[in-house]
C-alpha cells in the first residue's frame, strides 16, 4: 500500500473530501448531459444532500421517459471509470485490498458505510442515498459503482446479489478483476 492511501486510511481532510464529491458531480452531471448546479458556497454535507437530489431526479427522469437505458448507464459508468483510474494511479492502488481500502475511503465521503473484502465480496451496511433513490434509480446509478471500482482497479466487474433499495438491511455485491477473479495482484 501507498503511503498516501495509507494516510488517507487514517484521515481524510474535509477539503479533500469536498473536491472529490464536486468531482463525481461532475462526472455525473457530464453523463447525463445536465447543467452543473452552482456549488460554491455549499460545505460537503451540502453538496452531498445537492448530488442525492440531483441525481435521483436525473435517474427518475430517465426512467419516466423510457427507453434503452444503456447509453446512459455507459456514459455513467465510463465517467466514473476515469476518475477511478486516476485515483487509483495517483494513490499507486496496486492490489485488491487496496481497490477495497480506498473504496471504503470513498464511498465514506458520500457517507457509504463499505466492506469489502480480498475475494471481491461487498457488503454496504448503511447507504446515504437509499433513501433518495428508488429501486430501479439505484439500478441506474450503480453503473457508478461499477466504473468506480473497474477504473481503481484498471478492470473488473461488480455484481449486486441484493439492495438497500429493494428492502434489504444491507447491499450485497462481488467485485471480479476482469482477468482473474482470485487474484489478489493487480
Amino acid at each position: 500500500m501507498s503511503p498516501l492511501l495509507s494516510q488517507l486510511l487514517t484521515h481524510t481532510p474535509a477539503i479533500v473530501k469536498r473536491q472529490a464529491l464536486v468531482q463525481l458531480f461532475r462526472a455525473t452531471v457530464a453523463a447525463f448531459q445536465a447543467d452543473m448546479p452552482r456549488l460554491s458556497g455549499l460545505s460537503r454535507e451540502q453538496c452531498l444532500l445537492a448530488y442525492a437530489r440531483f441525481t435521483a431526479d436525473q435517474a427518475d427522469e430517465a426512467l419516466r421517459q423510457g427507453g434503452d437505458l444503456s447509453e446512459l448507464q455507459e456514459r455513467l459508468y465510463r465517467n466514473a471509470y476515469r476518475l477511478g483510474r486516476t485515483s487509483g494511479w495517483l494513490l499507486g492502488v496496486h492490489s485488491v485490498d487496496d481497490v477495497m481500502a480506498l473504496g471504503r475511503v470513498l464511498y465514506a465521503i458520500l457517507d457509504i458505510d463499505f466492506e469489502g473484502s480480498r475475494s471481491g465480496e461487498i457488503t454496504i451496511g448503511w447507504c446515504y442515498f437509499s433513501s433518495y433513490y428508488s429501486p430501479e434509480a439505484c439500478r441506474v446509478m450503480s453503473a457508478m459503482d461499477s466504473g468506480l471500482l473497474a477504473g481503481l482497479a484498471g478492470g473488473g466487474e461488480l455484481m449486486f446479489s441484493q439492495r438497500i433499495t429493494e428492502g434489504h438491511p444491507c447491499c450485497r455485491a462481488r467485485f471480479m478483476l476482469a482477468d482473474s477473479p482470485s487474484s489478489a495482484r493487480l
